[in-house]
């Protein structure tokens, strides 16, 4: 897809989008397709296969044309020691066929492949990374959507306060230092509600610029996590460890490390190939006339000796192996560190929930008590604001462990390798 060709297809995607809901798989659906990170993956998979390709040219003969013309002169015992100047002419056709080259093509097309399979895996890592990330600001602006409404209501819920105190105050029922206390809590809510705008604005700006499109966020639809997790980590750590595509591409380096150095041992064998050469040629080598020359020969070539260098590009491709399959270790322990900490904190966050909800209705039956009873003069101003800081509190931390363990069970399937078989997104 061209770069303009993108611009107005996003163009177009953002004007839609802004007539309907959006979901999260439509989200990560038009990412996948404008995002530069994954475009250039993909890009850099089709040129592996290229170079695969390329690889595989060497099992095919290669065919050359030459042809020339010049001015030559020459003095010798052909011409009967007089000089001859002559316009020559060259025409040759050669066709060369390689029958065997000690494995080193065949070795070649294997690294290739093995390149190519390992840029695959890693353009599904960056596919996979992606729609990550994209849930994560996608959730972040349901998130804070949340968190402004609980601003918004908490603030209602001071400037009721504040109006019941003036209307006190004015009575002679209230004290100033009473009507002073919800003045500046209500300050306080009103400065939380600018904040809580400012997070909002913040969390769309995020959206687009991962993204790339900028829908009505008023319309977002909330993600349901439909497929579940494995019942224990071991379960998990075993299917990462066969599928994730960071360690499935850190493999493919390894076997192309290894065809990398079987291919190194090809320089300890003869080469034989198959030659045909054809030549018009006029006017040669001070001799007037066309001399036409045709042959057909097996030629074998061998190398006894180049200074070591043979040997010492061996060792060199034996070293660059098992750093590759180091690297793939090292890969395996990330691959694993990253699954552990995501599924602790995914049990971490179901755990604490029970209690949130918890602490969020006795916060609320105690608000409701104590405002019941400041009515009737058994509770001060003070402990009714402090109960109600106490519920905003207990709400906003509901409101975030919410989010939290939806987006920890999406970054659990991303540590597994599976999160876009999970969300049900494909790619274009």
């Amino acid at each position: 897809m061209s770069g303009l060709r993108r611009l107005l297809v996003i163009g177009f995607v953002s004007v839609a989008l802004k007539a309907h809901g959006l979901t999260l798989q439509e989200s990560i659906r038009l990412t996948l397709e404008t995002h530069p990170e994954v475009l250039a993956a993909r890009h850099e998979y089709s040129s592996r296969g290229a170079e695969v390709r390329q690889a595989k040219s060497g099992y095919l003969p290669s065919v050359d044309l030459a042809a020339g013309i010049g001015r030559q002169s020459l003095e010798s015992q052909s011409t009967g020691g007089d000089e001859v100047s002559l316009t020559r002419h060259e025409t040759s056709l050669s066709a060369r066929q390689m029958l065997f080259d000690g494995f080193a093509t065949s070795e070649e097309v294997n690294r290739q492949q093995a390149r190519a399979s390992s840029a695959q895996y890693k353009a599904k890592e960056v596919e996979d990374n992606t729609a990550l990330r994209v849930t994560e600001v996608y959730l972040n602006v349901l998130r804070f959507q949340d968190l402004l409404n609980l601003a918004r209501d908490t603030l209602y819920e001071h400037q009721n306060i504040h109006d019941q105190m003036v209307l006190r105050n004015k009575s002679g029922v209230g004290s100033k230092a009473d009507l002073d206390q919800i003045t500046a809590r209500l300050a306080l809510a009103q400065s939380n509600m600018i904040t809580a705008q400012s997070n909002l604005l913040d969390a769309k700006t995020n959206f687009y610029r991962v993204t790339g499109i900028y829908p009505d966020f008023d319309k977002l639809e909330a993600p349901v996590v439909k497929a579940t997790l494995p019942t224990n980590i071991e379960t998990a750590e075993s299917m990462a460890l066969q599928q994730h595509p960071t360690l499935l591409s850190a493999s493919a380096d390894v076997d192309s490390a290894e065809a990398q150095y079987d291919a190194s041992e090809s320089v300890f064998w003869p080469r034989l190939q198959l030659e045909a050469d054809r030549r018009w040629d006029q006017n040669i080598d001070g001799v007037e006339g066309g001399t036409n020359d045709a042959i057909v020969a097996l030629r074998m070539t061998y190398n006894l000796y180049a200074g070591g260098g043979d040997k010492a590009r061996r060792k060199q491709t034996a070293y660059q192996l098992e750093a590759a399959r180091e690297i793939r270790n090292n890969t395996q322990r990330q691959v694993v560190e990253s699954l552990r900490l995501s599924w602790s904190a995914y049990r971490t966050i179901a755990d604490q929930l029970k209690y949130l909800k918890m602490h969020v209705r006795a916060a609320s039956d105690t608000k409701s008590a104590y405002r019941k009873q400041f009515n009737i003069g058994r509770r001060t101003l003070l402990d009714l604001l402090n109960t109600e800081n106490e519920v905003v509190d207990s709400r906003r931390a509901l409101i975030n462990a919410l989010y939290d363990q939806t987006f920890s069970q999406y970054r659990v399937f991303n540590s597994m390798g599976q999160l876009l078989e999970k969300i049900g997104s494909t790619k274009s």
